[in-house]
């Protein structure tokens, strides 16, 4: 298991949900915290939290459906240098009972957010991480399948898979681990409230794969087959 000890992590969609809890667990590891969310003000409670603990933090914000606000958001990170980055913010578009009716806006926008934002970071951040030798990406994956009435968010999901597994094939020697974690279905705004898991539940799984040592790249990680044991222990088994 790596030492994040003043690391710098961004974990985009911070202001609720697993993000938050994602943040709060990787600040307790020591790690320095990028926060993302739409507008500050969503992180500004979160952010005094992590700094009465010690660690470093800041907020940004950007609307990640908007392509021209994602290469600012970048711009304005490349101060920092991110050795980890959870690409946890997504969005779930409106069910359709009735698939037929599903409107083009609703993949044009799944896809702005699920896919395409978590890969601009992704190809920002990669390079750099390569110039440093050591990086870690973790993107968060859906395991929705054969759920026509959800097909923009599945499908955008899937897609994310594909190019991040693709994104692997680059890595070459360097001390680099890029990995999918699927939380399950959780109680979340997304997940609404019939999901069967807690938030809470996903969370040790999500974190672990940012802190492996090592791990097989191009991995997807299902968060709730890890339910109830730690950080560490998950990154011992990742590690394996």
């Amino acid at each position: 298991m790596i030492d994040v000890s003043g690391r710098w992590v961004l974990v985009t969609g911070s202001a609720r949900g697993i993000g938050r809890l994602l943040a709060l667990e990787l600040a307790k590891h020591g790690a320095n915290l990028i926060l993302h969310s739409r507008d500050t003000a969503h992180t500004a409670d979160l952010e005094k939290q992590i700094k009465s603990a010690g660690n470093k933090c800041v907020s940004v914000s950007c609307d990640l459906a908007d392509s021209e606000d994602v290469q600012k958001m970048m711009k304005r990170l490349e101060s920092y240098d991110i050795d980890i980055v959870y690409n946890n913010a997504g969005y779930q578009v409106k069910y359709r009972p009735d698939v037929f009716d599903t409107p083009y806006e609703d993949y044009d926008y799944s896809f702005r957010i699920n896919t395409i934002a978590p890969m601009i970071i992704c190809y920002d951040l990669f390079p750099k991480m390569k110039e440093r030798g050591f990086g870690r990406i973790v993107n968060t994956t859906s395991g929705i399948d054969k759920d026509p009435h959800q097909g923009p968010y599945s499908a955008a999901k899937a897609a994310l898979d594909k190019v991040t597994k693709d994104l692997c094939t680059l890595i070459g020697d360097d001390d680099i681990v890029i990995t999918l974690t699927d939380p399950g279905w959780c109680r979340t705004d997304l997940g609404g409230p019939n999901a069967p898991n807690t938030p809470e539940s996903a969370v040790a799984g999500c974190v672990a794969p940012g802190l492996v040592s090592r791990c097989e790249s191009g991995r997807i990680i299902h968060s709730q087959d890890f339910a109830g044991k730690s950080v560490e222990e998950i990154v011992a088994e990742l590690e394996k």
